[in-house]
């Protein structure tokens, strides 16, 4: 299969392909006409500081200079957070590279490599990712500890660690923690690119447990984070991001194949400035 010049299959669009990925979309449609029919129960959410924490309610809010964030559906029900393919370029060892089971690939900070990589560190606007993992059984109400979190996304050029030409010796951008208390893990990491094809977005995989996740065995939910177009805007006007200008021009929430069926419960709130960094929160109902 050929490759685009940062490494990625000239398909990357359709992520596994369309074959993959139409199934998908048909039983989140499906899901979603059944309850608009009454036909699956939703329970409601807990409040609105929840919602605007997560990004997925209405009363989310930006600031022209340094805050941006989804807006979201303003309804109380919780649903699952959809699932999403993983991409070409999942690290999880379904796709013949597995850093799951790798010595250090439990961390916070995933900006730099680890173990026996390159030792190569991402450069970017600095990012800090806040995942809350909630029970969407009981209304998003209760979080799930004790469950945990493999995320990843592409570097400042648009490069996947692991696979893309030129930092296939490199791991970094990639990372595994188990939820606390309150259901939550955070990253250190950097502003992802937008590359050719696909709004800019983060991966992440929910497991049981953190033994689990590093077994790379019994993932429970996959899916992405999406980011906010005027944040993108700000971040991709600086220094090393210029690539990313030109590709997020081409593209939009509603025509990106995987957030363009529904991006509500995707879309982060993103809080920050280009100086001091970016904080990105999403909760995530499983």
């Amino acid at each position: 299969m050929a490759h685009d010049q940062h490494g990625h299959h000239e398909d990357h669009e359709h992520d596994r392909g369309l074959s993959y990925d139409l199934p998908v979309l048909a039983r989140r449609r499906m899901i979603r006409l059944f309850a608009g029919a009454g036909l699956i129960p939703l329970v409601g959410c807990a409040g609105n500081d929840e919602e605007t924490a997560s990004g997925t309610g209405s009363s989310s809010s930006s600031s022209s200079s340094s805050s941006g964030s989804g807006t979201g559906s303003s309804s109380t029900e919780c649903a699952t957070i959809p699932n999403e393919t993983a991409g070409p370029y999942p690290g999880d060892g379904s796709n013949g590279v597995n850093v799951l089971k790798e010595s250090g690939v439990v961390r916070s900070d995933i900006t730099s490599s680890f173990g026996d990589s390159a030792g190569g560190t991402a450069e970017g606007i600095p990012l800090t990712v806040t995942l809350t993992v909630v029970d969407a059984a009981s209304g998003c109400g209760t979080p799930k500890e004790g469950a945990a979190v493999y995320l990843w996304h592409c570097d400042r050029d648009g490069n996947y660690s692991l696979y893309s030409d030129g930092v296939t010796e490199e791991n970094y951008l990639r990372g595994v923690q188990e939820t606390d208390d309150k259901g939550q893990v955070t990253f250190k990491s950097i502003f992802p690119a937008c590359y050719s094809g696909r709004w800019p977005h983060i991966h992440f995989e929910v497991y049981g447990s953190l033994e689990d996740a590093t077994a790379a065995t019994s993932i429970t939910n996959t899916s992405q984070l999406a980011f906010p177009k005027d944040v993108c805007d700000t971040v991709y006007a600086t220094d090393g991001y210029s690539k990313s200008v030109s590709n997020l021009a081409q593209l939009s929430l509603e025509t990106d194949n995987i957030f363009s069926d529904g991006y509500d419960q995707q879309l982060a709130t993103v809080e920050g400035d280009v100086d001091k960094g970016y904080t990105a929160t999403l909760t995530v109902p499983v």
